[in-house]
């Protein structure tokens, strides 16, 4: 299901519903991760300054598909101050490999955005780079790419 803003509900019941699952499939690290992401996701949906600021470090660097590099307070001021820019996140063929304290996470990452009175479609690949700190997950580094066109 996608997750959108009238959706964050279900999101909820869809990850209860599968965190059995996820329980087999994935170590300890790697589930609390993947929480980590889609609390990422649902903060950038809601435009949430601070789920934004718990879940990412603050030496964080991230990188847009089109090139432009945002430090912490830049990214989340960004998301905070547009006003929710993006109407559907998507998040698939998600990779988590755990080593130690740091993690690398790929996934695609579709959906759309809703700024400028348009709506734009969005489909790139996603490197995130997660560092636990005291305990915590926290998104380190993130560069979107382009994605190959099918």
């Amino acid at each position: 299901m996608p997750i959108n803003r009238r959706h964050l509900g279900g999101a909820a019941i869809l990850a209860a519903t599968l965190a059995p699952v996820l329980a087999n499939a994935q170590s300890a690290d790697e589930q609390a991760i993947a929480q980590a992401v889609a609390a990422l996701t649902r903060a950038m949906l809601a435009a949430d300054r601070a789920g934004l600021e718990a879940l990412t470090h603050e030496g964080l660097s991230y990188g847009h598909s089109a090139g432009r590099i945002e430090n912490r307070a830049q990214f989340v001021g960004n998301i905070v101050e547009r006003n929710n820019p993006f109407g559907e996140i998507n998040i698939t063929n998600q990779t988590i490999q755990v080593n130690g304290d740091d993690a690398i996470v790929r996934h695609v990452f579709t959906g759309h955005t809703t700024g400028g009175g348009r709506i734009t479609p969005v489909n790139i690949g996603i490197l995130q780079v997660w560092k636990k700190q005291g305990g915590a997950w926290k998104l380190y580094a993130r560069q979107a790419f382009t994605r190959p066109q099918a």
